[in-house]
């Protein structure tokens, strides 16, 4: 009617409309129409619709974050492995250093990979090789089939870090929050590193009957995990972004990006974050063992400590980064961290030194997302090359071996050091300006 208009407004999730009167009163079918209106906006209303499809398709990707957590599981469930085989603690060492080492050889043809495939069926590639691995010590169970599983598990691990966080990317198409969601993937990470020794715990207590050989029993419930995560992204539609731009990528391409002073600065950024992460990771139940004589039990306090910190300092980086800009929040974590590792390097107190690890969890929580998004964002084009290269890095991981010769050689403050030294580098990628 000539009397009536209609007005469009925003509601929680879309868009909603009624009639009123330019008089003001509501018309006597007014309730009717509203309905009406309101059953055909839901239904045709394309902002809402892409929100319900991103919310969709966001789900199993950051399901898939969990799966990536099973790396951190890999500390704890060694040390299982070494009382089971008779393994010597240097044998024992070299079992993160195998599982991460891969993320070096397989970081750059992944990256070229995804070219062909996709990045969804290259996550999905990955779940396969993982849910492999993970059910061969339950057909048979030795040292070899054990080190395969590992093997299988760091080879799985790497493709799904390549190609995971590029897919997050499509579904979260807005720039400002890929930042805060890149972050709060990581959030789920930490959940999974968290929560790892008691997925190991479950195996030996309830599915082992108390056991501790029946250890071996974590890596079936962890291929249980990425089987259902595999088959929900499997069933999830995701239109991948930037799938025209196919160039004729190759191996010798993709490390030429690396001429590029800012990839290579932010590679070695990704690199000595890894770095921090697995050393602290590795140091924190050393300290105590050294320094004021917990038993292994005990010591494991320690990086559970580090782990519910880093998913703390995650949580609240999500927020921060929508009203901080990453670089300056890079900065000051950074340089916050210098000042905890001297502290943790020098001062023997048992309480200090379990802050000084919850501490260097929180700091660090967030520089690895703002790294890599910072060098997605500096050349879009390349999103894949960028981030298998990026994914190279994490073989950053493999310093262990450095801050172990320190420890042997200077105690417990020479591996902080190492760190320290670490930590110094990302302290210069974080004011460089380039």
């Amino acid at each position: 009617p000539a009397h009536c208009h209609r007005i469009i407004s925003f509601g929680g999730y879309g868009l909603f409309s009624h009639e009123q009167d330019k008089q003001g009163g509501p018309q006597p079918n007014s309730l009717i129409i509203t309905e009406i209106y309101q059953k055909q906006e839901k239904k045709h209303n394309p902002t809402t619709e892409t929100m319900d499809k991103t919310k969709l398709a966001a789900l199993p990707v950051l399901f898939g974050f969990f799966v990536m957590g099973f790396c951190d599981i890999v500390g704890i469930s060694s040390d299982y492995a070494a009382s089971a085989f008779n393994w010597s603690p240097t044998m024992t060492g070299l079992i993160p250093s195998a599982v991460f080492i891969w993320f070096f050889f397989l970081g750059v043809p992944v990256g070229l990979l995804m070219n062909r495939i996709g990045r969804k069926n290259t996550v999905l590639l990955s779940c396969v090789v993982t849910v492999i691995g993970m059910s061969i010590p339950l057909i048979s169970y030795s040292s070899v089939t054990t080190l395969v599983a590992y093997g299988l598990l760091g080879i799985g691990n790497a493709i799904l870090q390549v190609s995971l966080m590029p897919l997050l990317n499509d579904v979260i198409t807005n720039e400002r929050l890929r930042t805060p969601a890149l972050t709060g993937a990581q959030v789920v990470k930490a959940v999974c590193s968290f929560v790892g020794p008691y997925i190991v715990l479950l195996a030996v207590t309830y599915f082992g009957g108390g056991d501790e050989q029946k250890w071996y029993l974590c890596f079936p419930i962890m291929g249980a995990i990425t089987l259902i995560s595999g088959l929900w992204l499997w069933a999830t539609p995701i239109t991948e972004q930037n799938t025209a731009i196919v160039s004729e990528s190759s191996i010798s391409k993709t490390l030429a990006l690396l001429k590029d002073k800012k990839i290579l600065l932010l590679f070695f950024g990704i690199f000595f974050i890894v770095g921090v992460d697995v050393c602290t990771n590795t140091i924190s139940s050393k300290v105590m063992i050294s320094r004021f004589g917990y038993t292994k039990e005990m010591a494991g306090l320690a990086p559970q400590v580090y782990f519910v910190l880093r998913t703390i300092g995650a949580f609240f980086g999500v927020f921060m980064l929508t009203k901080v800009a990453e670089r300056m929040y890079f900065q000051l974590n950074i340089v916050a961290s210098i000042f905890v590792l001297l502290v943790l390097a020098f001062v023997e107190n048992e309480i200090v030194n379990f802050i000084c690890i919850g501490a260097l969890g929180f700091l660090g929580s967030t520089i690895f997302p703002i790294i890599y998004n910072m060098a997605i964002r500096h050349r879009p084009d390349k999103t894949n090359e960028i981030a298998g290269l990026m994914i190279m890095a994490v073989a950053g991981g493999t310093t262990t071996f450095i801050m172990g010769a320190a420890i042997d050689f200077t105690g417990i403050a020479g591996g902080a050091i190492i760190i320290l030294l670490e930590v110094i580098y990302l302290t210069f990628c974080a004011f460089k300006k380039i």
